[in-house]
């Protein structure tokens, strides 16, 4: 068997926004999906993640899609777009050639592309219709780029009505917890055949906290959006890819 080449590119849904550690440093979907795929295997294989949070979509493909291409991956894994529909003046078929572009790399370069949507958080923020249409859109103008391409790998969270429950996302409401990345990392690895533990499917308790009131959540996470909006500032400027080369990840239990 040849060895799984595993790299993530995208913004903070691909780098693990919300799922932190104790140690302050982020986990997410992705990281975890490279776990459960070795545990599968019994098999260790090479990981790398590029995503940087806070990119827009094409920034995203010109930043990191050469840069993870020239790693020799198996399989790529994008999402991008969540940021771009926040924008005013979001472009959605603009938005969705740049899965395109990605698509004819991967293929150019012999790489097994796995096409990943957002989870789905517009029942719990402001502009709940405007995110709910958008993220429709965007969905509908991805698949229409693939659907005739069996072998692009599938793993689509904007559907899934349970991911999008409270108890699947932090609290700035916008990034999942800990539980929605644990669903998308199984979904990930249902999409390449390795299957992943049932558990990671459902939510579990998170620590109770007691919730925002809504002057807070404003204060607390919207109001830093806005400032860096008007600002033209983002979250991940001055940040670098959290594993930029491989990383062996052996078989082990993920917890």
């Amino acid at each position: 068997m040849s060895t799984v080449r595993f790299v993530a590119i995208g913004d903070s849904f691909s780098e693990g926004v919300g799922d932190e550690l104790s140690d302050g440093t982020v986990r997410g979907w992705a990281d975890l999906a490279a776990i459960g795929w070795a545990d599968a295997i019994g098999e260790p294989i090479e990981y790398a993640n590029l995503a940087i949070r806070g990119r827009l979509a094409w920034p995203v493909v010109e930043e990191q899609l050469e840069p993870a291409l020239a790693l020799k991956p198996t399989h790529l894994s994008f999402n991008a777009g969540g940021n771009d529909m926040l924008r005013p003046k979001a472009d959605i078929e603009h938005i969705a050639d740049a899965f395109t572009r990605v698509l004819r790399r991967c293929d150019e370069a012999g790489t097994t592309l796995i096409v990943l949507s957002g989870a789905n958080p517009s029942a719990q923020l402001p502009l709940t219709s405007l995110i709910q249409r958008r993220g429709d859109e965007l969905s509908a103008a991805v698949l229409r780029r693939i659907q005739d391409r069996a072998d692009v790998l599938q793993a689509l969270n904007w559907p899934d009505r349970e991911l999008s429950r409270p108890e699947y996302w932090a609290e700035d409401r916008l990034h999942m917890n800990a539980n929605g990345h644990h669903r998308v990392a199984a979904r990930v690895l249902d999409a390449v055949g390795a299957g992943a533990p049932e558990e990671w499917w459902h939510a579990h308790d998170v620590p109770e906290e007691e919730p925002l009131s809504t002057a807070a959540y404003y204060r607390r996470h919207v109001g830093p959006w806005i400032k860096r909006r008007v600002t033209r500032r983002s979250s991940g400027d001055g940040r670098r890819p959290k594993f930029a080369e491989w990383t062996e990840i052996r078989p082990s239990s993920a917890g």
